[in-house]
């Protein structure tokens, strides 16, 4: 049976950037069920506000699909919406994901159409998260957010809502200095504006990977 392996900050393979963006709120450990050598590829976060406009669903269907046949590897909490139909739309292909619940990791209840993933060394669980931590609250979901991007070499938002909580991590995200791409859509105005990148095709993540 898969257990959950406890990473310290000591250990080599606990990822150094999370300290780099993180600082004194990187967490002592982290904790992993699946390949933890998944984390040392280049990876993509993906994020979308909970509402999505339909203008932006197909687009956003599409870029799943790009990244999968491109064999990117994508990481994201997966929680909201579209993101949920992105996991498993990413799962149907043969390259790595990485999915960070905001909350302790357990197998247990676990949709089946992840299990053959996780056991095939496909999908990668982290958490930040230990034992007390059983179910996803708003200041857990926001720091679990910040841990995925301090993860990811490039950050992806299909959609940031107006004044909402995705917008304002967005620009805490190019204070890091984060490669932040969205859409070219008058939607993501506001976003591009802050300094976020039009998205031009799937060559924009193949130019940054190692």
């Amino acid at each position: 049976m898969l257990m959950p392996i406890r990473v310290d900050q000591a250990d080599d393979s606990y990822p150094s950037a999370l300290n780099r963006f993180l600082g004194d709120q990187a967490p002592e450990c982290i904790f992993a069920l699946g390949d933890l050598d998944i984390l040392r590829q280049k990876t993509v976060a993906l994020f979308c506000s909970v509402k999505c406009p339909g203008d932006l669903i197909l687009q956003t269907y599409d870029l799943a699909r790009q990244l999968r046949e491109a064999g990117i590897v994508v990481i994201s909490g997966f929680h909201s919406p579209m993101e949920k139909e992105c996991l498993s739309l990413l799962l149907r292909g043969k390259q790595p994901v990485i999915w960070c619940p905001a909350k302790r990791l357990t197998v247990n209840r676990l949709p089946r159409e992840y299990m053959g993933p996780l056991s095939d060394s496909r999908l990668l669980m982290v958490s930040p998260f230990g034992e007390r931590i059983k179910r996803a609250r708003q200041d857990i979901a926001r720091f679990r957010n910040e841990f995925v991007a301090a993860l990811a070499g490039q950050v992806f938002v299909a959609y940031a809502a107006p004044g909402g909580k995705t917008e304002s991590f967005c620009k805490k995200l190019l204070g890091w200095g984060k490669p932040l791409l969205t859409f070219d859509d008058a939607i993501n105005g506001a976003l591009l504006s802050s300094g976020a990148r039009p998205y031009a095709g799937i060559n924009a993540f193949r130019s940054e990977r190692g």
